[in-house]
């Protein structure tokens, strides 16, 4: 998907390519085969497995690859080694020309993601586009506070999550301009993506839903 000369390629689970120019972003690199995009600036909103994965970095990473974190997620990178730099929420980083703003990710009525850990979300600005990588998170307040939102990032599966009525919920109070689904379709997860686009429909029916399929 293209939007405004930047594309967003879904790897599956929470793991994108993000590219604008020579410019490439990769988000939480979970479980990806041998890939040929190698990315400039790699984003991981926490340390669990399907996350953050040294295997899947590895095959991202270049010598100069600026990697952006939480504290416990770079303790399992350190092997990798370069440049490794911590966020935590309310933070923000500009890197290579991309403003990075960390948000806080966490779940309300579960224990998968506590608030205290200080896990993230990002808005991303790059070349004047905002994408927000929403982590892995419930629908939480300060979501009430995002503006000009281009491409929102939502999970949708449930179980760790929102699920997708509750992802809609979300999108519609955020306004992005374009939502796409993610944190489905792998790890047990499954989700009703007709229910979504319906439940995001009838709540604004100026936000598009894009259904991405997983690229190689």
């Amino acid at each position: 998907m293209i939007y405004e000369g930047v594309e967003v390629k879904w790897l599956g689970h929470a793991s994108f390519i993000i590219k604008s120019g020579d410019l490439t972003i990769a988000t939480d690199p979970y479980n990806i085969s041998d890939h040929n995009d190698r990315a400039d600036l790699i984003l991981i909103t926490h340390s669990h497995y399907d996350h953050c994965d040294p295997e899947s970095v590895k095959k991202l990473k270049k010598d100069n690859t600026v990697i952006v974190t939480t504290k416990d997620c770079a303790d399992k990178l350190t092997e990798l080694g370069g440049d490794i730099r911590f966020m935590a929420p309310g933070d923000t980083l500009n890197i290579m020309g991309v403003s990075i703003t960390a948000l806080p990710a966490y779940n309300i009525d579960k224990n998968f993601h506590p608030k205290e850990n200080g896990w993230l979300g990002f808005v991303i600005n790059i070349n004047g586009v905002n994408i927000y990588q929403a982590g892995d998170t419930d629908k939480i307040p300060e979501m009430s506070k995002l503006q000009n939102i281009d491409i929102a990032l939502l999970p949708v599966g449930g179980t760790y999550t929102m699920n997708e009525t509750e992802a809609a919920e979300a999108a519609v109070e955020i306004k992005p301009k374009i939502v796409i689904p993610m944190h489905y379709g792998s790890i047990g997860l499954t989700a009703n993506l007709t229910l979504f686009k319906q439940r995001v429909a009838a709540g604004d029916p100026n936000i598009k839903v894009e259904i991405l399929e997983p690229s190689a």
